[in-house]
């Protein structure tokens, strides 16, 4: 082989490697072509949020999971997953989902794996399974899913995640949240 065909091969052989193992980003540039389109919408915040302790063992504590894939029910209406600003909505899905009762409609990232196992982007299966191991106390009723996709964050808390922790504060009654992103 020649010094020539050689690095055509490793070329070939680095274009086809999963970027996710390489490092490289899939759209080089990405983040600067966003605040270009829509200034203003990257979310900054200046302030630390302190972390709350646990007070008891997991074994003990009730669990409640917020995602970000844009996961509902098979039954419910899909999410507006076409308009250029994001969706500003969210559903519940309750915690005794299963795999076949769930679906993800999302254009914004790949999402095969979670169509063959739900449990890669939303892991509601894995936490029934530590429930009944006896590693988690319990489960909240519902769990919350939204499309993380938004481009205007003042929208997005006031409309998503504000009514999404005051959904949790009166009906999970949760020692802690999972906070699983797409």
């Amino acid at each position: 082989m020649t010094t020539s065909e050689q690095s055509v091969g490793e070329s070939r052989a680095e274009a086809a490697a999963d970027p996710r193992q390489t490092g490289r980003q899939l759209r080089p540039g990405l983040w600067h072509t966003i605040n270009e389109r829509y200034p203003g919408s990257m979310i900054t915040k200046d302030d630390a949020v302190p972390l709350a302790r646990l007070n008891k063992p997991l074994a003990e504590a009730r669990v409640v999971m917020v995602s970000s894939c844009g996961v509902h029910l098979r039954t419910q209406r899909p999410m507006d997953v076409t308009h250029p600003l994001g969706y500003f909505g969210f559903r519940r899905v309750p915690s005794s989902a299963r795999h076949d009762d769930l679906i993800i409609h999302q254009l914004k990232f790949p999402h095969d794996d979670a169509d063959l196992d739900i449990n890669v982007s939303f892991p509601v299966e894995r936490l029934q399974e530590m429930v009944e191991a006896g590693e988690l106390g319990s489960l909240s009723e519902s769990f919350y899913s939204f499309i993380g996709y938004n481009m205007d964050p003042e929208k997005f808390e006031a409309e998503v995640a504000t009514p999404i922790a005051d959904a949790i504060g009166r009906e999970a009654h949760a020692d802690l949240a999972l906070l699983v992103p797409a």
